[in-house]
């Protein structure tokens, strides 16, 4: 039977790869949100945020007298480069991106909630209290998404608006080009009003 203390490094090791796929992903999308400059912002600080918590994990896993899994490492970066590319160049891209870190969050805040349970049942109080701390600053951010999320659909839905606007403001004006019209059909007898009358 494996000791806790064994799971506790697995479920590390998965953590940090989790992190590592973070970073990639937060990196990748606050540099594509400039019509956002609130988004990117609060992403550019986790980004931060990320650094810092990839770096605690690292250390607890020294102190357990372990290392990071090279493979699982890899495997979250190539995971980070295809959600990456799923909201590339896409016009929802803000809000396609916003669902995406909300739902990384969410799944970093229940592997937090692991970890913890975990570093308990080892005994490892210092492991504990450092994903507690983890826990809550997951958390935070993703209460800061839920609660940009309606915010950030509207200004996306208004400027989807406004563009939609502009192009048809665009197609009327004089000098804009226009439909072809149709030739008119010779065999179309003319109005009453207007036939030809018979010569005699």
């Amino acid at each position: 039977m494996s000791h806790p203390r064994d799971h506790l490094v697995c479920w590390l090791r998965d953590a940090h790869a989790m992190e590592r796929q973070s970073e990639q992903m937060l990196r990748a999308q606050a540099t594509r949100l400039e019509r956002d400059p609130k988004l990117a912002g609060a992403l550019g600080e986790h980004l931060e945020q990320t650094l810092a918590q990839r770096e605690l994990l690292e250390e607890c896993l020294r102190r357990l007298d372990a290392e990071p899994s090279a493979l699982k490492d890899a495997a979250g970066r190539l995971d980070a480069g295809a959600q990456s590319l799923a909201t590339l160049a896409v016009a929802d891209e803000p809000v396609k991106a916003a669902i995406a870190c909300l739902a990384f969050e969410q799944m970093e805040v229940a592997t937090y909630t692991v970890l913890f349970a975990a570093a308990h049942q080892a005994g490892d109080i210092q492991c504990q209290r450092m994903f507690d701390r983890l826990l809550h600053e997951e958390q935070a951010m993703a209460d800061w998404l839920r609660g940009s999320l309606p915010g950030l659909v509207q200004a996306y839905l208004a400027r989807d608006a406004a563009a939609d606007r502009g192009v048809t403001a665009q197609s009327m004006a004089p000098g804009a080009a226009q439909p072809p019209r149709r030739p008119a059909d010779s065999s179309t007898p003319p109005p009453d009003g207007e036939r030809p009358r018979p010569h005699g």
